[in-house]
């Protein structure tokens, strides 16, 4: 059941299938609202496919997912509207031509403009702006992001931003539509072991203060609910080449697979999960 504010994520037996074979399949999951969910998986097992679908941005192929009580497939662009993305390659990425300033008031603009009720846009410019300020300052405080410490403070450019500083924008920028959802991709890449340990603690901030968290990631942490993408074995009647990963919540088996296939397998996983990204990328 939904909380006032996060969302439930439920799927059973979800699966996509991309133009080289399955990217994931079997995934099985009942989170409840501000959970703090990870999805871990080695780059190329459908971990990034896997999150977009859930977040409406991707059509499965098979079986059904629920997340704030909208069904998926058959209600994506409900699901959209409550979830937010942070960082996703190809997707959604910050703009390495603004300042920092300047990437969050294009966030807030694009929130009020496409998401904030038409009365809103209705209310006079000065307190238009002040509300503006109020939200920015709220999502970058909730994304532990101080403006002060940053070279320039908000006119640093984006592109000189550390990686840990660019999660915590990227975070900021989703938090401004107040989402029910918020998902991240490739959340520990290029962190320290400090860097990734600050990072998990800035989304189970984000988790506790009621939002659902869904994270990819390469080795997720002990308190998380773990979703596992990865090879798997073929079912009768299917190419093995064509398999491309599998996931399943907290309990996924490991896969067992021929020593002479191994390779084969794994590069046709990868080139899988690449086709159906590049598919999103294009929508």
């Amino acid at each position: 059941m939904d909380s006032p504010h996060g969302a439930a994520v439920k799927a059973e037996d979800f699966g996509l299938k991309g133009p080289r074979g399955w990217t994931f399949r079997g995934v099985g999951i009942d989170a409840e609202p501000g959970s703090l969910i990870a999805v871990e998986g080695p780059s190329g097992s459908g971990r990034t496919c896997l999150l977009l679908a859930l977040t409406g941005r991707m059509k499965p192929t098979e079986g059904h997912a629920e997340v704030g009580r909208h069904r998926l497939p058959k209600k994506m662009a409900a699901v959209r509207r409550i979830a937010a993305l942070g960082p996703v390659s190809g997707v959604n990425e910050l703009d390495q031509a603004l300042t920092v300033a300047e990437q969050l008031r294009e966030g807030a603009l694009l929130q009020r403009r496409y998401e904030a009720p038409v009365r809103a846009l209705l209310r006079p410019r000065r307190e238009r702006r002040a509300s503006s300020k109020a939200r920015i300052d709220a999502a970058l405080d909730a994304a532990g992001l101080d403006l002060a410490t940053l070279p320039k403070g908000p006119r640093t450019s984006v592109r000189d931003l550390e990686r840990l500083e660019a999660v915590r924008l990227s975070v900021a920028i989703a938090l401004l539509g107040s989402p029910r959802l918020l998902a991240l991709d490739d959340l520990d890449m290029k962190l320290s072991d400090t860097e990734r340990a600050e990072a998990w603690a800035l989304l189970r901030s984000v988790a506790a203060a009621g939002t659902t968290v869904l994270a990819v990631c390469s080795e997720a942490p002990e308190d998380a609910l773990v979703l596992r993408t990865g090879p798997m074995e073929p079912t009768d009647g299917e190419d093995a080449g064509e398999d491309a990963g599998n996931g399943d919540a907290e309990n996924a088996g490991d896969t067992d697979d021929g020593e002479n296939d191994d390779d084969t397998e794994n590069d046709d996983d990868t080139k899988g999960a690449d086709d159906a990204l590049a598919e999103a990328g294009r929508a």
